[in-house]
């Protein structure tokens, strides 16, 4: 019988035993708000090993349930439709890191996930802990275009979906295609204090940094320099620049998923068309093959986000005042001038 990974963790007390690492360092969140171009960036640094799965959510997998046919029968808000590594798969995933490097990996779903803090401190007392947190109306907008794109929401009027976060607690009207059900209640996932403090529970403050999307859209090198003094490597050292990902929307389910079992050779006929490529292309070439095969999926499948409602989002602005107003003196700065949060009527 398959363990979950919290009933495997007492194996960290012997890691020496098993191929790999526990990192040093995590960025925990948020999705849509520049953490996939700080990872790669932070990839990008000669003292720095990251992951090559940039999401391995290995901390937040502790409740998952079989996979079946057509998608997941929930009956609870703490299971996870992902079967969670096992110690010895995530450790390897940081067996290439050399002595002398830090290694990091950057799951989004460890901010929100209530047991991932304190999973993470007992694996690893001296984490390093990085968050980049976003306006709290803006950042719901893009993270449901996310999950429409990734079919782990299937209504696709944002004012619907958070009416339905009351019937999402009891279990009602979680799409079988979601793998996180409580990635679903919009709501807990702008809760930033109250994330931040379960990590100061078990982590000393100190070995938690926290940056702001606006300061990382404007200068993300200045923004970059703060994570690697942070780390306490050498930030002199040159790193190419990155964009955080837009936004983007599904132009058609139904196209969307053709272009994602042409693209992974899913079923038979595009089972057999990936592997004749695959045979005839030499092996130097295919990551490039594959990046240019992912690039052209996303032109078809996907197109310019659309704007957001503006009534919804002073609407969202309004209601998450009181969040904005407890990070503010959190973490001793203006967020409500900064986020415009100052002159709602």
């Amino acid at each position: 019988m398959r363990m979950s990974p919290a009933e495997r963790e007492p194996a960290l007390a012997a890691p020496a035993l098993l191929r790999g690492r526990i990192p040093d360092f995590f960025i925990v969140g948020q999705p849509k708000s520049g953490t996939t171009a700080l990872y790669r960036m932070l990839g990008r640094h000669p003292q720095i090993f990251m992951s090559k799965v940039k999401e391995p959510y290995y901390f937040a997998c502790d409740n998952p349930i079989p996979e079946r046919s057509g998608g997941h029968r929930w009956t609870s808000l703490d299971q996870t439709g992902t079967h969670g590594k096992t110690l010895e798969e995530y450790m390897a995933l940081f067996a290439e890191a050399r002595p002398d490097q830090l290694a990091g990996e950057a799951s989004t779903h460890y901010l929100w996930w209530p047991s991932a803090p304190a999973r993470i401190a007992k694996a690893q007392p001296a984490a390093r802990i990085i968050a980049i947190l976003r306006e709290p109306a803006s950042f719901l907008h893009s993270l449901h275009l996310q999950f429409i794109q990734n079919r782990h929401e299937d209504e696709t009027d944002l004012r619907r979906a958070l009416a339905l976060e009351d019937d999402r607690r009891q279990g009602r009207n979680v799409p079988p295609r979601s793998v996180w059900p409580r990635c679903l209640l919009y709501s807990d996932r702008v809760r930033y204090v109250d994330q931040l403090r379960r990590y100061e529970a078990v982590l000393p403050r100190e070995q938690m940094l926290v940056l702001i999307y606006d300061d990382f859209r404007s200068d993300n090198q200045r923004e970059l320099r703060r994570v690697l003094r942070f780390l306490e490597v050498d930030e002199t050292i040159p790193v190419e620049p990155m964009d955080a990902n837009p936004s983007v929307s599904v132009r058609s389910t139904r196209l969307d998923d053709l272009s994602r079992a042409a693209v992974g050779g899913r079923g038979p006929v595009w089972g057999t068309v990936k592997s004749g490529l695959k045979a005839i292309t030499p092996r130097r070439l295919r990551p490039r093959v594959r990046r240019k095969a992912q690039m052209t999926r996303r032109r078809i499948a996907y197109g310019k986000a659309p704007a957001p409602d503006e009534q919804l989002m002073l609407e969202l602005r309004r209601r998450y005042r009181g969040e904005v107003l407890a990070l503010s003196e959190y973490l001793d700065r203006d967020l409500i001038t900064l986020w415009g949060y100052d002159d709602l009527a």
